[in-house]
């Protein structure tokens, strides 16, 4: 189904609504405030759910300095 409905110029495009696939909401994916998978969650709630994470949060994630990894790291006793 296409076409523009409701009040105003441009009404609704009915195909620029999507389902949310976490919670089942129906929205209009352009107006999501899921950063990245706007066409997939209805929000960046629904993203970070969903997924544990946000992709906006990993693409901005830095990788840990060395001294964090050393001192995580357990140490061996010598056999």
């Amino acid at each position: 189904m296409s076409g523009a409905i409701g009040p105003g110029s441009e009404g609704m495009n009915l195909e620029h609504i999507k389902t949310c696939v976490r919670c089942g909401l129906r929205y209009d994916w352009r107006r999501s405030s899921s950063a990245s998978l706007k066409m997939t969650y209805c929000s960046h709630l629904c993203e970070a759910g969903d997924l544990g994470f946000t992709l906006e949060a990993l693409l901005h994630a830095q990788p840990p300095a060395a001294e964090e990894v050393e001192a995580s790291e357990p140490e061996t006793a010598a056999i």
